[in-house]
């Protein structure tokens, strides 16, 4: 009987992990009690996902609002720093905000409008375009801002984010100004010591500002890099990537992830004899149509992978290929010419018309995302996912 399933995407439940825990050990124990419970076999070339969150969990990597305030007087002097377009999270951004406040004494900050970088909105695109304002020019006052825009609050969230996070500056002692504006070297005015808190445009932003004749100018990438009071650090991403952890902590981006990725790789050959594919991953890449999210608030999608998960696709079209190349077959002979083709197909497709429309986006983001979606990020329990026939084809 002819194979009859392709990919498929499996949530792996596992303990909880504590500070300490082997988490190479636990992946790879979790996946084969699985295997054995659910009877099905692991084959080369499965891919293993394990989620950031409980990497980093296992590390112990956390840093407090005194730590992180400590690294931000340290780099920016403990005066008056702008915090630049950060995004509009409580999760993400607010406890990192006590840290920066908690390390300054004047923060000004500067919100992007009408939203964040990854689509989290301070007010809706219609009401901007009613208002007779430029975003690509105008620098608002918090005043303007209220005046013309009100009170309006995050439709998922409930929070008025210009609010809440004016107030947390204020709880840490700092002094705020707050003004909303879209060209980097707005802020200079306001202050010459800048951190830039957006992520994806960071090094764009760094850039501009210093071309404008900033005195500093780093990101959140640049903080906790190194190990502040005995803190956890990650010397690739800093404060990116961190999730809050309790209302006086965040958890940062796990480090080593190479490493690890090989580990739990090497364990699986010697347990199972396959060749087993793995990743860390975080957010998906991938955005919402209705709240207009883009998910990916980490600065990647896979921290570290193993050398197999490197590369794109290289897929051709079915449909253009029966449309097109095959319109005068049918059955039997039309399977038969596709699978010839697709065995025989280019080992580079880039270009060819029959590959238009397979998404070429890196397989990490493309696999880190399907892993996402899978485990969620609520109370499913399964921060490891196995997915099997990733690589398969219409040959297999």
């Amino acid at each position: 009987m002819a194979r009859m399933v392709g990919t498929v995407s499996r949530g792996i439940r596992a303990p909880i992990i504590r500070e300490g825990d082997d988490m190479a050990a636990i992946t790879v124990r979790s996946v084969l009690e699985a295997a054995k419970s659910e009877g099905f076999a692991l084959r080369d070339r499965d891919v293993v996902g394990v989620t950031e969150a409980v990497v980093a969990r296992a590390q112990g990597n956390y840093a407090s609002v005194q730590q992180i305030a400590a690294d931000v007087r340290e780099k920016l002097g403990g005066g008056t720093v702008g915090v630049l377009f950060p995004i509009l999270s409580r999760n993400r951004f607010a406890i990192c905000l006590r840290g920066i406040a908690a390390g300054a004494k004047k923060i000004v900050l500067m919100l992007s409008y009408p939203a964040d970088e990854v689509g989290n909105h301070l007010i809706e695109e219609d009401a901007l375009d009613s208002s007779g304002i430029d975003p690509y020019t105008d620098v608002l006052s918090l005043e303007r801002y209220r005046a013309v825009f009100g009170y309006e609050k995050h439709r998922f969230t409930g929070v008025d984010y210009v609010e809440y996070y004016s107030q947390l500056i204020r709880e840490e002692g700092a002094e705020l100004e707050v003004i909303f504006a879209n060209r980097p070297e707005a802020i200079l005015p306001y202050a010459d010591r800048v951190l830039c808190c957006d992520i994806h445009t960071r090094a764009r932003t760094k850039r501009l500002l210093k071309a404008a004749g900033a005195k500093t100018a780093i990101g959140l990438d640049e903080l906790m890099t190194a190990p502040v009071d005995g803190s956890g650090f990650n010397a690739d991403y800093g404060l990116l990537g961190s999730n809050k952890s309790t209302e006086q902590s965040v958890k940062l981006f796990p480090r080593g992830c190479d490493a690890f990725v090989n580990e739990v790789q090497q364990r699986f050959l010697a347990e199972t004899g396959k060749h087993i594919e793995v990743l860390v991953y975080g957010d998906g890449a991938f955005k919402d149509p209705v709240g207009k999210i883009w998910e990916l608030a980490d600065p990647v999608v896979s921290p570290g992978h193993t050398a197999g998960l490197v590369g794109t696709p290289n897929e051709l079209k079915i449909k253009y290929l029966a449309d097109n190349d095959f319109a005068g077959l049918n059955g039997e002979a039309l399977k038969e010419a596709i699978a010839d083709r697709i065995a025989h197909k280019k080992k580079d497709l880039v270009g060819d018309m029959a590959s238009e429309g397979t998404t070429p986006r890196r397989l990490t983001d493309l696999i880190g995302s399907l892993c996402d979606l899978t485990s969620g990020s609520g109370d499913k329990g399964t921060p490891i996912i196995l997915i099997q026939g990733y690589f398969d084809n219409y040959t297999d």
